[in-house]
């Protein structure tokens, strides 16, 4: 039996059923290969901290314009973008007030758009991102969106410090942080699949709140038929309550702690009774 079919869920928990076959042992493999125009290292002398007119301008645009206008409008009719939880963001206002980490699900190309808009992320978002895929044409987008590359091993640590320090930069200036734990893409896939570290590090680092948001599917069904395959499955992002950080418990124990809670409360959120992957390897 897969982990595909080991899944259980509550009653009326749509399941998508895509045809694709998901890795059974490593919930980190990389399904999608996307074509590469140039090759993309991350170097000490990448500009992390890009506060140049071009690049403001870029990330200003992007979200005032492309996502909460015409993205927004593109998910809504074909994905049927709908939204749930979002009185969380008004009850925990003062809380998120100097930013927040945002955790989700990795399961659609444009996922972390959907997830922005749900949670009204201010322009100010910086998202870790591989970076080999900002050699690819969606290089461009990846920037405006607020992506920030992770030096990969071939960069070196001068690069990754570089990297480390523009995070604190991020922080001191209140930005929001978007992070998908599970590192990488799985198309409509349902169970939770072990979360990475890096999320709940920052979030101790910093002192930051951990705000989990789930993209769920609905039947694609009615007229919205008209805009896609029946099997592909319509979406909607739920936002929980914010977990926070306990700075006075020791760190290796505090992220831990983070992680499962992060992982269970989603699983909760999707609607999981019974997930085929544990919280972390």
């Amino acid at each position: 039996m897969s982990r595909y079919e080991e899944l259980k869920v509550a009653e009326g928990v749509y399941v998508p059923q895509m045809g694709i076959k998901y890795p059974e042992d490593n919930p980190y493999e990389q399904l999608v290969h996307p074509t590469f125009t140039s090759h993309f290292v991350a170097g000490e002398d990448y500009p992390f901290v890009n506060d140049s007119f071009r690049q403001r301008l870029l990330n200003f645009t992007f979200v005032t314009i492309l996502l909460r206008f015409l993205m927004r409008i593109m998910l809504h009719t074909k994905m049927g973008l709908r939204f749930k939880g979002r009185e969380n963001l008004k009850k925990y206002k003062a809380e998120l007030e100097a930013g927040a980490i945002t955790i989700a699900n990795h399961c659609f190309r444009l996922d972390c758009p959907c997830v922005l808009l749900a949670a009204k992320v201010p322009y100010n978002v910086k998202i870790p991102m591989f970076a080999p895929n900002f050699g690819t044409k969606d290089g461009i987008f990846m920037r405006s969106v607020g992506g920030i590359p992770i030096p990969e091993a071939e960069a070196g640590m001068g690069a990754l410090k570089k990297f480390n320090e523009a995070f604190d930069e991020f922080h001191r200036r209140g930005y929001w942080i978007h992070i998908f734990p599970e590192a990488k893409r799985w198309d409509f896939y349902k169970p939770l699949r072990p979360f990475q570290k890096g999320a709940f590090t920052m979030a101790y680092k910093y002192g930051m709140p951990l705000l989990p948001c789930v993209i769920t599917y609905r039947e694609r069904t009615g007229i919205y038929r008209l805009f896609g395959p029946k099997n592909l499955p319509l979406l909607q992002v739920e936002i929980g309550e914010p977990i926070f950080p306990d700075k006075s418990q020791p760190r290796a124990a505090e992220v831990n702690r983070l992680l499962e809670t992060a992982h269970s409360r989603m699983e909760q959120m999707a609607g999981i009774t019974h997930n085929p992957w544990p919280s972390m390897l």
